[in-house]
């Protein structure tokens, strides 16, 4: 009896040699463990300071001289127009946001390093968009990559802010990231959060 348990014991000893050792990470997340839905509202202390820092880059803007060739947001920019589900190879809804985030970030960075005023008001908003942003790519990573990236609305759109990030000027990218910025956080952020519930979420107010 003795040795039948022995005979046991070595087999099993031997079945987990060759599985391997137990991993003891987490697991990579997936589109189904993406955590974006936690951005469905921001705290109102996070809110409060982007209106301060919002309010601090409009002041700047007062004494600059800035003009745009073109709208760098189109102005048919909403969130909701994209498709928002798993039909297509890529959800649509996220890449754009990508896209009006980093840009965001680009601009402001570059607002804070040539204006020490602003560097300070926007230390927190900065800090809060590039959490966001590691957070969108992260569930974007996750997504199916087969086939077109883009195609239709979507592709005029991120064609649009890299022209625009290319060919305006600081101040133009300023002003326009600035006046955008609560779309981006209330509406924008919030539609992508609600993921197929956006099209039955009401539209936010602007932040005032």
């Amino acid at each position: 009896m003795a040795a039948a348990w022995i005979v046991v014991l070595v087999t099993l000893v031997l079945g987990l040699a060759v599985a391997g050792p137990v991993p003891t990470s987490k697991p990579t997340t997936t589109g189904k463990g993406c955590d974006i839905g936690r951005f469905k509202s921001l705290s109102p202390q996070e809110l409060a300071s982007f209106k301060k820092a919002r309010d601090a880059l409009e002041e700047s803007l007062k004494l600059k001289n800035w003009s745009c060739s073109s709208p760098v947001f189109p102005g048919n920019w909403d969130l909701r127009l994209l498709q928002g589900t798993s039909v297509t190879p890529v959800r649509e809804r996220p890449v754009a946001l990508e896209a009006e985030l980093a840009l965001t970030l680009k601009v402001l960075e570059a607002a804070a390093d040539t204006d020490s005023a602003l560097e300070v008001v926007l230390d927190q908003p900065l800090h809060t968009l590039k959490h966001i942003l590691s957070q969108l790519q992260a569930c974007i990573q996750a997504q199916p990559t087969a086939g077109p990236r883009t195609r239709g609305r979507l592709h005029h759109w991120l064609h649009r802010l890299q022209e625009a990030s290319e060919k305006e000027s600081p101040g133009c990218l300023e002003a326009s990231v600035t006046f955008n910025l609560f779309r981006l956080l209330i509406r924008d952020l919030t539609c992508v959060a609600n993921g197929d519930l956006c099209l039955r979420t009401s539209t936010h107010p602007e932040s005032t």
